[in-house]
């Protein structure tokens, strides 16, 4: 059955892979070359001088750019904010601790000002995502093509629904994977980015201490490792805590390295979602490849270029905004 499942996954993507090339084929490398030669520029320029004092900020920008791409596609929705007859994206639960907002609208207010109705808010959080990772190795990890345009519409409802949520099982990650055209391997490598950042304890304190759902004493996942349980519960004192963080990657969260694999494989995974890699025979084998940090690197600029893909806007599509927390009138 798991195979069957896995197939018809498989003929998902593959179809919705061709229907994201199609769009993607709006995309390139250098787009803004000529109506704006500094845009690249000048978003690395203020990223970096952000991470500089700032460590936590690359985590906060690719959990953006993701959160951005899974609901409509990679359109600068999530940066919109609700009206009085809209709630919008950034206010749907699993949105409510995003950050990094403040830094985008700063490159926008730039770029604005250097070549006005241009660059678009879609392309500054890609390449925001890129310039924060890339900041800790001086250097550009991956290439961004661009040439998004930004999206008119931002649902609360739609990222409920399309957000992958860190208690999900392998298949229904797999499924909310596929539906936007990614591969399992495109789940297990983006998974990786859990290297960075921290996790709230209410997203996985029921790991802790009510993991069949039957308030039992000792009621710890078998799957996540004793002592580590044991840590977790010294930070997460109980299932109502929703502010307490905790390093997703301990004593790396701010280093981007392929540490998060060997995590997983110790049974120190902080998320049921990030567990569950090791429930499914093909995605376990990429875990236990990706521990090799030339692989990691290599997989990951790949999948997240994928991911840069979905839904996107070119063309006459969409809009360039003024202000990237208000669509244009």
């Amino acid at each position: 059955m798991m195979k069957l499942s896995f197939l018809l996954l498989l003929a998902v993507a593959i179809a919705l892979g061709s229907c994201a090339r199609g769009q993607a084929e709006g995309l390139k490398k250098g787009f803004y070359k000529k109506s704006c030669p500094q845009a690249e520029e000048t978003v690395r320029s203020i990223i970096w001088n952000h991470v500089s004092s700032n460590s936590e900020l690359p985590a906060k920008l690719l959990r953006l750019f993701f959160h951005d791409c899974f609901v409509r596609g990679c359109d600068a929705s999530i940066l919109i904010e609700s009206t009085s007859d809209n709630v919008a994206e950034k206010d749907a639960g699993p949105n409510l601790s995003l950050a990094g907002f403040d830094v985008i609208e700063e490159v926008k207010t730039s770029l604005e000002t250097a070549c006005p109705g241009t660059v678009s808010c879609a392309d500054i959080v890609a390449l925001a995502a890129r310039d924060s990772v890339s900041f800790q190795f001086n250097k550009l990890l991956w290439k961004v093509k661009t040439g998004r345009r930004d999206g008119t519409i931002s649902r609360r409802s739609e990222a409920l629904s399309d957000l992958p949520s860190p208690a999900s099982n392998f298949s229904v990650l797999a499924g909310q994977f596929a539906n936007k055209g990614l591969h399992v391997k495109d789940l297990v490598v983006l998974s990786g980015a859990h290297t960075i950042g921290v996790g709230h304890c209410n997203l996985f304190s029921q790991r802790l201490y009510n993991f069949t759902g039957q308030n039992a004493e000792n009621d710890t996942d078998p799957s996540l490792d004793p002592t580590y349980a044991a840590l977790l519960k010294t930070k997460c004192r109980s299932l109502a805590d929703n502010t307490t963080t905790v390093e997703m990657d301990p004593g790396s969260s701010t280093d981007f390295d392929n540490h998060y694999y060997a995590n997983l494989q110790e049974k120190k995974g902080l998320f049921v979602s990030d567990a569950a890699l090791l429930t499914y025979q093909r995605s376990a084998k990429l875990v236990g490849k990706l521990l090799h940090p030339g692989d990691f690197f290599d997989d990951f600029k790949n999948s997240i270029t994928r991911m840069g893909a979905i839904g996107v806007l070119t063309g006459t599509d969409g809009e360039i905004r003024n202000k990237c927390s208000v669509v244009n009138s």
